[in-house]
């Protein structure tokens, strides 16, 4: 792969950058355009959206026909990366979790109907969204097809909904859900995916769940479904291809996770080295000692070794491959070297980087969540052994079909 950018892309990032620095970041240094969960609130957040609407950067992932930009998803890597500089730039974009990933699936498996009804007024920034499918145990976590709880069973012509999610990412302001349910026992074709509204009944908000923090708009919610009634012309794809929709979905939905990790990671580092270029301690400064630059060139490191992985990933899936194996890589890769570069850059800037004075310990709490979410480091691990037990000394192919 050619890692040079069109101009095209180049042109968003330039962009996205410029307006990153010029109206994003400013924001975060008053505690006044942060909501209780420590996001951006929502009146400057209709304003950043608004202005991004006005620059043509809104929705890079969408498809011009639909309002969006087009991008590939080496572009996405591109621009995500330069938005998530600041702590509250994705959203501004309309390119956060779980719209993002939403977004994508139902653009690539929804019918025209189900794009015009479920999809368009997410594209629109005009509602949120939210994905069904983490379930407390013993239910579903990262084995869905075998351990899903939640049941959906046909009664007088639709389909109704029985069980309990939770760690459900934005569910208490999303209007539009997907929700994963199991409708048979069989072990690839069990589960289904369905679309409703938040105003249907038969379903509640058990609770907010408080976790370390920050949060995404919406927070992670209990989920209690006790006769939500589901048509047919609200299944997404068929019946029983719920888990081929996940991992549609998932795919990409991790790696974006990646880019915008990435660009976490880098923002820790412009914070680290302008602190150390400018301190000054027993008459040098902190820059210019050898230590210092052992602990900065390793993030730097880290982070070139986390880009080109999820370029790559990017890069195989836009030629049509799944690139399981890359993502999973990427995935691990990037996690670990986003609490890196949070930790090293809070080290370094001492009682400062652990104060609310710069964004740092936002970036560090937010880091832990990387290795997580969208599938635990561990459970990749195991991913990348079964490639390696398939293929053999073809994992390591230079091959775009491998």
């Amino acid at each position: 792969m050619d890692f040079t950018l069109s101009p095209e892309i180049d042109d968003y990032r330039r962009r996205i950058r410029a307006f990153v620095d010029a109206n994003i970041i400013p924001l975060e240094a008053d505690r006044a355009n942060y909501d209780a969960h420590e996001n951006i609130a929502h009146a400057p957040l209709q304003a950043m959206r608004a202005k991004a609407k006005a620059a043509g950067l809104w929705a890079l992932q969408m498809p011009k026909a639909r309002g969006g930009q087009g991008l590939s998803t080496v572009g996405m890597a591109a621009t995500y990366e330069e938005m998530n500089r600041s702590i509250f730039g994705p959203v501004c974009f309309n390119s956060s979790a779980p719209d993002d990933g939403n977004m994508f699936l139902l653009n690539k498996v929804g019918t025209q109907a189900q794009k015009a009804r479920w999809l368009q007024p997410i594209i629109d920034g005009d509602v949120r969204s939210s994905f069904v499918m983490t379930e407390p145990h013993p239910g579903s976590g990262s084995d869905p097809a075998g351990m899903m709880l939640t049941k959906a069973t046909r009664q007088g012509g639709k389909w109704v909904i029985h069980g309990r999610k939770w760690f459900i990412t934005g569910a208490e302001e999303a209007s539009h859900f997907i929700l994963l349910a199991r409708t048979s026992d069989d072990e690839r074709k069990g589960l289904t995916a369905f679309l409703y509204h938040k105003d249907q009944p038969g379903w509640r908000i058990e609770r907010r769940i408080e976790i370390m923090g920050p949060e995404e708009h919406g927070g992670h919610c209990e989920i209690v479904y006790d006769g939500l009634e589901i048509e047919d012309e609200n299944v997404l794809m068929g019946v029983g291809d719920g888990l081929k929709a996940t991992q549609i979905r998932l795919g990409t939905a991790r790696l974006t996770h990646c880019m915008r990790w990435l660009g976490l990671a880098k923002r820790a580092m412009e914070i680290a080295e302008s602190y150390t270029s400018s301190r000054i301690a027993f008459g040098k400064r902190l820059r210019d000692r050898e230590s210092i630059q052992t602990m900065l060139g390793e993030v730097a490191l880290q982070i070139e070794i986390g880009r080109l992985l999820t370029m790559k990933a990017a890069w195989k899936l836009d030629q049509g491959d799944f690139a399981r194996k890359e993502v999973s890589m990427a995935k691990i890769v990037v996690a670990d070297v986003l609490h890196q570069a949070a930790d090293t850059a809070l080290q370094l800037n001492g009682a400062r980087g652990y104060s609310k004075d710069t964004p740092l310990e936002w970036i560090y709490r937010y880091a832990r969540q990387a290795r997580l979410v969208d599938g635990a480091s561990e459970v990749h691990k195991m991913v990348l052994s079964n490639h390696l037990s398939s293929e053999g000394t073809d994992f390591w192919s230079w091959g775009a079909g491998h």
